[in-house]
Order: structure tokens, then C-alpha cells, then sequence
């Protein structure tokens, strides 16, 4: 898991469009990366659906946010007009920037191991240095968490 204080690793993923996002490119602002395991699943959504109520606030003390996770692109669409989301969703098909922010870990589910993506959020400074890490994220209440950490910048 990457440390606070350190500078952010840099990547550009393709977002629900299709259209490229580069991390170098936002910097200025806030950035919230919201890592999560994959689309449409209970937690997921629950989380989504949180950020994208939030978005307005988020937006109004200047930050971005993105979720990331393996889905492709195709299915990032379809999960945000299905359940309305206003966050965008940046794929990450090759797990490269899931590995670089330390969140692609082994779990071990019902004595079953295998890789997969630690739901955790990074809060970037407009200096593109790592200001917050929430690693194993609980989803109940962590996009005003999350808020209160950025309109405190």
C-alpha cells in the first residue's frame, strides 16, 4: 500500500467512455481514487452510489473522483447507466495501477485464495503527493469520511 507523503504514482486509464484520464493532468486540485472490486456487486454499488451523491460537495472543494477497478470499459458504462452514477470509472483491465498502489492482494475467501483488488481510497493533494490512505475501506459513511478529508486540505 503506498504511503501518505509520497508522490502519487502517475497512470492514465481509459474512463467509462473510453476517453484517456492522467493522473499528472489533474494536478491543482484534489484527486480522490476509490479502488473497488468490481462493478454492479452490493458493496460496489453501495459505494458508487455514495460518491456520486457526494460528487456536487466534492466538486464544489475542487476535487475529482474516480473509481478504479478491472472492469473494462464496456462494463463500466453499462454499470453507471444502470445505476445512475455521475463518478467516473476508470479501468484498469490489466490490474497495472491496482498493483502500483499496493491494492492488488491475495485474499483467501471461504479457504479459497486468489488475487484480487483490496477496496481502499487515496486521497491526492494538488501537489500529486498521497495526503490520505483509507486501506480496507468500509463502505457505510466513508464518502463523507472521505469529504471531510478533502474540504480539510
Amino acid at each position: 500500500m503506498r504511503d501518505m507523503g509520497t508522490e502519487a504514482p502517475d497512470f492514465t486509464l481509459p474512463d467509462e467512455t473510453g476517453a484517456e484520464v492522467a493522473l499528472s493532468a489533474l494536478k491543482g486540485g484534489p484527486v480522490v481514487l476509490y479502488f473497488y472490486p468490481r462493478d454492479d456487486t452490493p458493496g460496489c454499488t453501495t459505494e458508487a452510489l455514495d460518491f456520486t451523491a457526494l460528487l456536487p460537495e466534492f466538486e464544489a472543494a475542487g476535487a475529482r473522483v474516480f473509481g478504479i477497478s478491472k472492469d473494462t470499459v464496456a462494463k463500466h458504462c453499462k454499470f453507471r447507466e444502470k445505476r445512475e452514477l455521475a463518478v467516473s470509472l476508470l479501468s484498469d483491465a490489466e490490474s497495472d495501477v491496482c498493483e502500483r498502489y499496493g491494492v492488488w492482494v491475495e485474499k483467501n475467501l471461504y479457504g479459497k485464495k486468489s488475487m484480487g483488488i483490496q477496496r481502499a481510497t487515496f486521497l491526492i493533494d494538488a501537489g500529486g503527493r498521497i495526503a490520505r490512505v483509507w486501506p480496507k475501506v468500509k463502505v457505510a459513511g466513508h464518502a463523507a469520511e472521505v469529504l471531510d478529508a478533502v474540504r480539510a486540505l
